[in-house]
């Protein structure tokens, strides 16, 4: 017999706080009307214990124990600045068990920053395959430590976690146990589309019809197939590539080079408006270094787009560098919305928000309807020399009314 089609009755999603924005706007962009703080319950126990609880109609004592069956719940978790990841991950697998114990069919895991992904391998050369040669200064680093990732996956498993949904992992090893562990149900979606848009209809870096005067960077091999595919995908065959090869000499220094494969040289670069891409950003220290190497170009404008930003009081130090001319990221970690998180930085910073365009490929998954509508919000600060301000259209203001809760008197 086969599976009847998911309809969107069968699908509740839910946060890992029940005010979570980020939370509340993918069950939004998938047509879940009621509020994530009505369909679960975060009880937190006198001695700090966690314990949600699925919300049911009281009066109901037929389904005790099953009133998810047929559900799919999707737990969305993302960070938040007064919770640790660590008691995230411990509340993000409570609630799965909590809902596969109340019956429900399949539980998905949306984490858009996985956790503990830098701590990919270990040891020895058995934990983890990080897709390169370890020698014993890469194992001597990992000394002591656990394979954390593999545990990370394995207790999500465990928990009744069916299938993990992250954005742009940047770990081979990573990826490939999540594969192994969830049986193929683990989906790195790269956003290809997002930046593509916005390099198109944005007015971020100027270019000629066919990509003259425009140049992407990858600032190392790891980034160069992502770098690549968004050359393709942008579809600008005069548009040029550089790659950079880094050397790291200490936990905060690192040596610039170009990449002897690299398609173009520094020459190649004078007068360009350049990209500089790659999936994620602590200290800076990296970006900035490259930044200033490929200022001896003399390019035009000069722009680093990360996928996951952490605003650390480091990173927004060194980020404010002159050599940076404006900052392009997602909101994979929600807290860079926050302005005072951005800091100095709001003045070069623009974010998408990537909530539509995670919902649009949930549905796409789960072969629900995909709702039509732009893949991404734009938030900048007033203070970036290219905000302008927005003149709200009829439609957009009877959303925003359609969204704002009713209260009663």
């Amino acid at each position: 017999m086969s599976k009847s089609p998911m309809s969107p009755s069968d699908l509740i999603v839910v946060g890992n706080s029940s005010d979570d924005p980020f939370a509340i706007d993918v069950a939004y962009a998938m047509g879940q009307t009621e509020d994530i703080a009505d369909l679960i319950s975060m009880k937190t126990f006198a001695n700090s214990e966690f314990c949600p609880r699925f919300i049911s109609d009281e009066q109901d004592f037929t389904r005790i124990g099953n009133h998810l069956a047929g559900k799919t719940v999707i737990i969305v978790s993302t960070t938040s600045r007064t919770v640790s990841r660590q008691s995230l991950a411990m509340r993000t697998m409570l609630m799965a068990r909590a809902a596969k114990e109340n019956g429900a069919a399949d539980v998905i895991l949306v984490e858009p920053d996985l956790y503990y992904s830098a701590q990919d391998r270990g040891p020895r050369p058995d934990l983890g395959d990080p897709d390169l040669d370890r020698d014993l200064n890469d194992l001597k680093k990992f000394d002591g430590q656990p394979f954390t990732a593999r545990l990370y996956a394995q207790m999500l498993k465990l928990a009744g976690v069916d299938a993990v949904l992250t954005v742009h992992n940047h770990s081979v090893a990573v990826q490939k146990f999540f594969h192994e562990a969830f049986e193929g149900r683990f989906y790195n979606l790269m956003p290809y589309d997002i930046y593509s848009d916005y390099l198109h209809n944005s007015n971020l870096v100027s270019y000629g019809p066919q990509g003259e005067g425009l140049a992407l960077c990858a600032p190392d091999e790891g980034a160069r197939d992502f770098v690549k595919e968004l050359y393709r995908q942008l579809g600008l065959p005069k548009a040029k590539f550089i790659m950079f090869t880094k050397e790291r000499t200490g936990e905060r220094d690192v040596t610039i080079k170009l990449h002897p494969n690299s398609e173009s040289n520094f020459e190649d670069l004078h007068g360009h408006d350049v990209v500089l891409l790659d999936d994620m950003v602590r200290t800076g220290s990296t970006m900035v270094k490259t930044c200033q190497e490929l200022r001896r170009a003399q390019p035009g404008r000069l722009v680093f787009a990360v996928t996951h930003f952490y605003a650390s009081e480091e990173g927004r130090q060194k980020m404010a560098n002159t050599a940076i001319d404006e900052i392009l990221t997602l909101n994979s970690l929600p807290t860079i919305l926050n302005r005072d998180e951005q800091g100095r930085l709001r003045r070069k910073m623009v974010v998408l928000k990537i909530e539509r365009w995670l919902g649009q490929r949930l549905c796409e998954i789960l072969g629900l309807p995909v709702r039509d509508g732009s893949l991404y919000q734009v938030d900048m600060s007033s203070k970036n020399p290219r905000f302008i301000r927005k003149i709200w259209t009829s439609d957009e203001l009877a959303e925003l009314h359609q969204r704002r809760p009713v209260i009663s008197k």
